[in-house]
C-alpha cells in the first residue's frame, strides 16, 4: 500500500495552527493472530489477519476518526499504537521514533505521552479502588508527582476540568453513573499530561444525552490541553461531529481517507458510500421517501479472506478485476484517498 504522504491539515474553522507536525505515522502495519489446533504440542494453522497493511498519520492537534464494522480492524490497530499489541509487521512512527522497536523500559517515557480512554466504563476501573486513587495511582507508579498532597491536589483539578466534584475522588466506581465513571476514565487519561489519546468506543456504551455531554467534554479538552484523539468509532454521526479526518476500515484494511466534511458529502468507495447510506435521517418524511441500499452478504472470514478488493464479494459495483487485483491506496483528489479501482 502506498504510504499517505506528508502534508498540510486545515482545520474545520480554514485555520491551517496545529495541523503541519505529524505527531504519529503509521506505515505498512499488519497484526497477524496465529490460530493454533492441538493440546500438547500447539500447531499454527492459520493466522487472523486483523490488520493487513494499514497506512495512515495522525497530525499534531487533529482528531482522527476511524470507522467500520465491527471486526475490522479499528481497536487493534489502536492496540498497536499502545503497544499493547507487538505488529506482525509495519512501523508506528511515534514523534520520529519507531516505537515497534522499543523495549518495554524505552516504553515507559512514551506511554506516558499516549494514554486511552476504553469502551466500557463499567469494567475498565478498578471496583476496589476509590476515584482518587484510581487518579493518583498513575502519578504515583511514574513518579510524576512526589507529593502525596500535590497528588491530591492534581486529581481535584482533574475531577473538576472533567466536570466532577472533588467529593466524587472518596467514591468507588459501582456509586457512579454510566457518564460519571467514563468522565473519571478521561481524567485517568489525562493525568500523565499526554500528547496522544487513542478513544477506542469512548462514548458506545452511554446514553445518548450522556454521549454528547462527553463528546463536548472531549473537544474541549483538546482544545484547552492541545491534545490529539485517535477516535474509533461505529457511530457516523459522532464521528462527523468530533473528527477532523476520517479513516474507513473494512477487513483489516483503509479502504478510504479523507476529510470529514469531505467524506461525509462525497464519498467515493462503494463501502463507504452504503455505509453512510445505512444512516437513518432525523425527518421521517424524507427517511420515508429515500431509498436505502442494504450491504449483501456477511463479512468474510479475516482468516481466509476473498482475493482481490476484500470487499469485492459485497460491492455492488465489482467487476472482474476486482476479484484479482488488490487496489492501492490513491490520492484522487487533495487529501482524500481512497483504495477502489471502480473511481
Amino acid at each position: 500500500m502506498n504510504d499517505v504522504k506528508t502534508q498540510k491539515r486545515v482545520s474545520k474553522t480554514g485555520s491551517s495552527d496545529g495541523f503541519e507536525e505529524v505527531l504519529v505515522d503509521v506505515k505498512n502495519l499488519k497484526m497477524y493472530f496465529p490460530v493454533t489446533e492441538g493440546v500438547f504440542i500447539p500447531k499454527v494453522v492459520a493466522h487472523v489477519k486483523a490488520v493487513d497493511d494499514v497506512s495512515f498519520q495522525i497530525f499534531r492537534g487533529e482528531t482522527l476518526g476511524v470507522v467500520g464494522e465491527s471486526g475490522c480492524g479499528k481497536t487493534t490497530t489502536g492496540r498497536c499504537i499502545l503497544q499493547l499489541e507487538k505488529p506482525t509487521a509495519g512501523e508506528i512512527i511515534y514523534n520520529g521514533s519507531d516505537i515497534t522497536q522499543f523495549n518495554s523500559k524505552q516504553m515507559i517515557d512514551v506511554r506516558k505521552k499516549i494514554q486511552v480512554i476504553f469502551q466500557d466504563p463499567y469494567s475498565s476501573l478498578n471496583p476496589r479502588m476509590k476515584v482518587g486513587d484510581i487518579l493518583s495511582e498513575p502519578m504515583k507508579v511514574h513518579n510524576i508527582i512526589p507529593s502525596e498532597a500535590d497528588r491530591q491536589t492534581r486529581v481535584r483539578y482533574l475531577l473538576n476540568v472533567c466536570g466532577l466534584a472533588s467529593a466524587f475522588a472518596d467514591r468507588y466506581p459501582h456509586e457512579m453513573s454510566g457518564g460519571q465513571r467514563q468522565r473519571v476514565g478521561i481524567a485517568r487519561a489525562l493525568a500523565m499530561e499526554p500528547e496522544l489519546i487513542i478513544c477506542d468506543e469512548a462514548v458506545s456504551a452511554l446514553d445518548v444525552s450522556i454521549q454528547a455531554q462527553v463528546i463536548n467534554l472531549l473537544e474541549d479538552l483538546r482544545d484547552e490541553f492541545d491534545l490529539t484523539y485517535l477516535f474509533i468509532s461505529h457511530d457516523l454521526s459522532v464521528v462527523r461531529h468530533i473528527c477532523h479526518r476520517v479513516a474507513v476500515m473494512y477487513l483489516g484494511h483503509v479502504v478510504e481517507l479523507a476529510d470529514g466534511d469531505e467524506l461525509f458529502e462525497n464519498p467515493m468507495h462503494p463501502y463507504t458510500q452504503l455505509l453512510l447510506n445505512a444512516v437513518p435521517i432525523p425527518d421521517p418524511e424524507i427517511e420515508k421517501s429515500r431509498a436505502h441500499e442494504i450491504i449483501k452478504g456477511e463479512i468474510p472470514s479475516p482468516i481466509n479472506p476473498p482475493p482481490g478488493c476484500v470487499f469485492h464479494p459485497r460491492c455492488p459495483s465489482a467487476i472482474d478485476v476486482c476479484k484479482s487485483e488488490f487496489p492501492p491506496l490513491r490520492e484522487l483528489k487533495p487529501g482524500h484517498w481512497v483504495a477502489c479501482s471502480q473511481v
